[in-house]
């Protein structure tokens, strides 16, 4: 079985989509949001499909498509909807390509709950994948992303490593050393996120080993 590849972040609103796209367009790897919640303002999966150039790449539909802008167990809650993850897990098998890796996006952080019991960190571990870390520079930001690097050391997941995003900061050579986890890349802030610059930026990340 090729590779899964799981894409978290120190927080919401980092920069994973992007970054998904970046990786998927480097490793010309399918791509899957399992949970989308939010729905008003389009899908994650619409994002990347618009921002990917390779023939190759597959965006697989999700598992579940919640309205409500919310952690996947609270927008399910509302909408009265049991978030089967076993369910889920099994589905990852379905669509896993046999020849390339497959680039799961999750959402928000970890410590996400997908429902009641089960939480981002748990999904992962049950999946087996090895997870990348996008990490954005703000005021908390360093505490926010070695607790991430510690909870992934602690439950023994395998880490790629570090993808950072938006405006660059000294910070990250320290989180890197840190942490222990490589430096994969940064993908700088832009104000025309389109085809060209994701296949640019595709281009510089050290992915190379995957």
């Amino acid at each position: 079985m090729s590779q899964r590849i799981f894409i978290t972040g120190i927080g919401t609103g980092v920069g994973k989509t992007v970054t998904s796209a970046c990786v998927v367009e480097a490793l010309q790897a399918d791509y899957w949001k399992p949970i989308q919640s939010g729905l008003s303002e389009g899908t994650d999966t619409d994002t990347v499909k618009s921002l990917i150039s390779n023939p190759v790449t597959v965006c697989h539909p999700e598992a579940y498509r919640l309205e409500f802008p919310a952690s996947p167990h609270l927008a399910a809650r509302m909408e009265n909807i049991q978030i089967d993850v076993d369910r889920v897990v099994a589905q990852a098998g379905k669509i896993q390509p046999s020849e390339r890796p497959l680039v799961i996006e999750g959402a928000g952080g970890l410590m996400v709950p997908l429902t009641e019991q089960i939480f981002t960190i748990d999904f992962i571990a049950q999946l087996k994948a090895s997870v990348i870390i996008v990490s954005q520079n703000y005021l908390g930001s360093i505490n926010h992303a070695l607790l991430t690097a510690q909870v992934l050391k602690q439950r023994g997941i395998p880490v790629l490593g570090w993808i950072f995003s938006g405006e660059y900061h000294t910070n990250e050579t320290e989180v890197v050393g840190w942490s222990g986890y490589p430096l994969l890349g940064r993908i700088p802030h832009t104000a025309l996120v389109d085809r060209a610059f994701v296949k640019e930026q595709a281009e510089k990340l050290s992915l190379g080993q995957f």
